[in-house]
């Protein structure tokens, strides 16, 4: 097993990755605290109850846990006020108290969707994440939970900090290649951001990380984790390090709420923006090998790089004056400055982004 601490005082938290651990999640909840005298509440989706469900139930049982279910559908449409409110709704009629838990068995939409219930219901109570996808080692790293606005994703939400996060390798063996590939956009965004050894290993094992090799896998998750808790823990609520997580995320949240939350899968849309913000490097006189390294690894994780004709771009603008990263009247954008090292860059018009928009619709974009 591996463990990645995240540093953040009396709020911190470990990270245990390896195999065999749901099964044991009982008494990882003993470990950490979480009391057997209140009722606490799973979190999950259809799929992954069908999948791992009832493993956690028998665990929490065993070690004398009580818990209420709730299942919400599958996919980024969960994440909406309305489930949270049918959530809510679990929680109350199941008797939580300020004492009990919420524990996220799932991806990032669950994670967050649960999240958001934890941070909010009876002013906050604990949260467990108990991820079940590759793309949620960046999603259950750091505290940030919400539920998503018809105009915006993740409008709705709050920092809170779960009491760990449990990671069974196992269950990532099930997983269908669209999300073995979008979660890896995470793995190696973690490396294009801060650490240019990991982007290039991400390249250079894609066939072991995309047939699920459960060493490399172990690896991928423990490096991109500790990159995140490194960040997350120089500064938690996002003043201004934090910010650089959001690589390939100014596009690609607009690309998720043109598509109305289901055209795309969350790391599929981040990877387009990452190519994306790549290009827009190079208008902004960055080196121009940057955007060829950045689409070599992003293809060789079998990822997209290429915008679809259909989206508009008047809409995707919109979209990007929604997201959070519109502040003060200018579109902030995360830019590589080489591979492993970003910057926070203000005021980049939208003559540039309109540019960047146009040029990933074309099969071969000029700097390749």
């Amino acid at each position: 097993m591996r463990t990645v601490q995240v540093e953040l005082g009396d709020r911190s938290y470990p990270i245990y990755i390896g195999s065999g651990l749901l099964p044991e999640a009982g008494s990882y909840l003993e470990k950490h605290g979480l009391t057997k005298k209140s009722t606490h509440l799973i979190v999950t989706d259809e799929q992954v109850a069908a999948r791992h469900l009832d493993t956690l139930r028998q665990s929490l049982e065993s070690r004398g846990y009580s818990a209420v279910v709730s299942i919400v559908k599958s996919g980024e449409t969960s994440k909406s006020l309305a489930v949270y409110e049918e959530v809510m709704t679990t929680a109350i009629q199941g008797g939580l108290d300020r004492s009990s838990g919420v524990l996220a068995l799932g991806g990032g939409v669950v994670g967050d969707l649960a999240g958001f219930v934890a941070a909010t219901y009876m002013r906050g109570v604990k949260f467990v994440q108990i991820p079940t996808t590759i793309l949620a080692h960046d999603s259950s790293v750091g505290g940030k939970v919400a539920v998503n606005h018809p105009l915006a994703k993740n409008m709705i939400g709050a920092f809170h900090q779960p009491e760990l996060v449990l990671y069974d390798t196992d269950t990532l063996q099930t997983l269908p290649p669209r999300e073995v590939s979008a979660g890896l956009a995470e793995m190696v965004k973690h490396g294009l951001i801060r650490d240019a050894d990991f982007a290039g290993w991400c390249r250079d094992h894609a066939p072991e990380l995309l047939s699920l090799d459960r060493e490399a896998l172990a690896y991928g998750l423990e490096r991109g984790c500790s990159i995140k808790a490194d960040v997350v823990s120089a500064d938690e609520r996002e003043g201004g390090l934090r910010a650089i997580l959001n690589l390939g995320h100014t596009i690609g949240h607009a690309i998720e709420a043109v598509g109305g939350y289901g055209e795309f899968l969350h790391g599929e849309a981040i990877s387009i923006g990452m190519a994306g913000s790549a290009l827009l490097a190079v208008k902004l006189g960055r080196d121009a090998s940057i955007y060829p390294e950045t689409v070599s690894m992003l293809q060789a994780l079998k990822l997209p790089v290429v915008l679809p004709e259909h989206l508009s771009a008047d809409e995707l603008i919109a979209a990007m004056k929604h997201d959070k990263k519109f502040t003060e009247g200018t579109m902030v954008f995360i830019v590589p400055d080489k591979i492993g090292e970003v910057s926070i860059v203000k005021d980049i018009p939208e003559a540039f982004v309109r540019e960047v928009i146009e040029e990933l619709r074309r099969k071969e974009p000029e700097h390749v």
